[in-house]
């Protein structure tokens, strides 16, 4: 995992059923590892997205901005660490995740989080917790290339007592150093006619969540996911 932390990277989604998954698994078992920590080879993760009060990154995604910027703290609660995420989207289609360590959530951001945040972005803005979102996790590690590959289930989210859950869905992203067509994770896929599918997990939340809020370029990528997740 530490050879392949690909901080610097290009990801590539996939969404898929969950009745799809299986044959794939038996597929890649051969040429990947799976990511095991204390006997358990699916994990729990829960985050919380930060935006601002005018929803800036969700509408700089929805605009097709393509420089932007998602904030959020993820706790890997198998492992008991919690981590503020930066991720940044650069005009060359490559993500950038920077992330310092802290004790646990904080909803109300400390000073040294807002350092962190204004260092890494450059930018000073107002943010304020907008979405919870937990997910359990398989991943993947490629015994030939410097790749990992993420398999995403039970995606749920909840924000004011309002929640959504995709129990059916299945999200894989390949992160690599620059899309690999070669990969065997690619081919697999490929080969069952599941070909990339750009999404944001955040942004999906959001259109959920915040049905007041302008989603066009969305509509037909949350059409699809609602159709699989049936």
């Amino acid at each position: 995992m530490n050879a392949v932390s690909l901080m610097k990277r290009t990801d590539t989604k996939y969404t898929i059923p969950i009745e799809a998954l299986a044959p794939i698994l038996k597929d890649l078992q051969n040429e990947y590892q799976v990511l095991e920590i204390k006997n358990r080879r699916v994990m729990h993760y829960s985050s919380v997205y930060f935006d601002t009060p005018a929803f800036k990154f969700y509408f700089d995604h929805h605009n097709g901005r393509i420089r932007r910027t998602k904030i959020r703290q993820r706790k890997y609660v198998d492992s008991e660490l919690t981590f503020l995420e930066i991720k940044q989207k650069n005009g060359k289609g490559e993500t950038k995740k920077s992330r310092v360590k802290i004790p646990d959530f904080e909803l109300d951001l400390s000073e040294k989080s807002k350092e962190f945040i204004l260092k890494t972005t450059a930018k000073s803005v107002d943010l304020q917790p907008v979405l919870w979102n937990n997910f359990k996790r398989i991943t993947l590690v490629s015994l030939q290339n410097n790749e990992r590959v993420t398999i995403d289930l039970e995606l749920s989210y909840s924000m004011n007592a309002i929640e959504k859950k995709y129990q059916n869905l299945v999200i894989i992203e390949v992160k690599q150093q620059r899309f690999n067509r070669k990969s065997l994770i690619v081919q697999t896929l490929k080969k069952y006619k599941y070909n990339p599918f750009s999404i944001s997990k955040y942004c999906v939340g959001i259109v959920h969540l915040y049905q007041d809020l302008k989603y066009n370029l969305f509509k037909s990528k949350v059409l699809k996911i609602n159709k699989i997740s049936l």
